[in-house]
């Protein structure tokens, strides 16, 4: 029965994160509820996650939605970023930076609402493009770091904003941007034994097969972007309040 909880809730993860990121905040819970102790189901998460982020990166590497020029360039960065981070995390408590987010995410829904806010925008330089990418790379991997539940969405949200990228392009550098940082702690939680290998690679399978089947309906259906972001940043907010509040 656990398997088949923590399986089911790691497709729809899969699903949901290959159209709007976010899938972390349905997986990390999932195997939470399947009473996998903390650190293994954190560990086990960034297993079954980077098997499912690797099918949609892939598919959208082939695709063409990823500019590489970008992506690769911004991975140094996000990796510098959230190393900061976790660093960060060491020497300030989260009371201070959750408070933040709940007044936040409401703001950050608000704005995904507005009518146009994934409309395509005029194009900047490619070097303004570049730099602007690099900056958020940076910020969201210290954010990565230091707490990271939706890593992906918010980058989602920024890449288009203010590097003006197109939705298509900017989903494709998250997914490379995340993809690497998923490996990079994966083997750091491997180094310490708090991975479940038979677990993680059966989940792993069913959010392959949700990653699969949501890149394919984000190719077909861009615009359905909008309300599955929305229902993401409301799960979010609602588990930062019960955090805060201790339930």
């Amino acid at each position: 029965m656990k398997y088949i909880l923590i399986c089911s809730l790691v497709f729809v993860a899969g699903l949901v994160d290959a159209i709007a990121g976010g899938g972390g905040l349905i997986s990390l819970p999932a195997y939470l509820m399947g009473g996998i102790p903390v650190h293994q189901a954190i560990a086990t998460n960034k297993l079954s996650s980077s098997m499912g982020t690797t099918i949609t990166t892939i598919r959208y590497g082939k695709a063409g939605f990823i500019r590489w020029d970008i992506a690769l360039v911004c991975v140094i960065f996000a990796m510098i970023g959230s190393s900061l981070g976790a660093n960060l995390a060491l020497h300030i408590r989260d009371f201070y930076f959750k408070r933040i987010m709940v007044v936040l995410l409401p703001l950050v829904t608000i704005y995904i609402l507005y009518p146009k806010t994934f409309k395509e925008k005029e194009e900047l330089s490619n070097k303004k493009t570049l730099c602007m990418s690099c900056v958020i790379a940076f910020i969201i991997g210290i954010y990565d770091g230091f707490y990271g539940p939706g890593t992906g969405t918010f980058l989602l949200i920024c890449l288009t904003s203010f590097a003006h990228l197109n939705l298509k392009q900017a989903n494709g550098i998250t997914k490379v941007i995340n993809l690497t940082t998923n490996y990079a702690a994966l083997v750091v939680y491997i180094l310490n034994g708090k991975v479940l290998f038979v677990l993680g690679l059966i989940a792993g399978l069913f959010n392959m097969l949700g990653n699969y089947i949501g890149s394919s309906y984000f190719k077909k259906q861009q615009l359905s972007v909008k309300p599955i972001m929305v229902i993401v940043l409301v799960i979010f907010f609602i588990k930062t309040i019960k955090e805060i509040i201790g339930i």
